[in-house]
């Protein structure tokens, strides 16, 4: 048997297996994690090598950022960190937009969305502008 011949062999061997271990597969295990098929909003997950990263070194950390939700928070939550806005709000009467207000209070860009919503609509906060352009003001 020559070598070109014993490799098809094993090419075709190895592809029935593969389509007979996914036809033996359930759907959860086809579109889960552990299959290597990312996160179920069909966007691919990013795998960091921990130890090349930190190799390198930055002029600046940033923060890890987690990709996904959020986890529920709680009303009390979102009371305390409206609370927290509005005070650092108060000490800067000129406002401040909300890329300004979460890097000073270290918060996730998804956070921000309902805590200034929440703010605005029980008059604690106001605003101007529209868009990115938006400045934030306490009452």
């Amino acid at each position: 048997m020559s070598l070109k011949s014993r490799l098809s062999d094993l090419a075709a061997s190895f592809a029935d297996e593969v389509i007979a271990a996914l036809q033996g597969a359930s759907l959860h295990e086809l579109i889960g994690n552990e299959a290597g098929g990312g996160s179920s909003n069909g966007r691919q997950s990013r795998v960091v090598n921990r130890q090349s990263a930190a190799a390198v070194p930055t002029a600046q950390a940033k923060p890890a950022r987690t990709p996904g939700r959020l986890p529920r928070r709680s009303p009390d939550e979102i009371a305390k960190a409206l609370d927290r806005m509005v005070s650092l709000l108060k000490k800067h009467k000129d406002g401040l937009r909300a890329e300004e207000i979460r890097a000073n209070l270290g918060m996730e860009p998804k956070e921000m969305p309902r805590i200034l919503k929440e703010g605005v609509s029980t008059k604690k906060l106001s605003s101007k502008g529209q868009k990115r352009a938006t400045t934030y003001f306490a009452k």
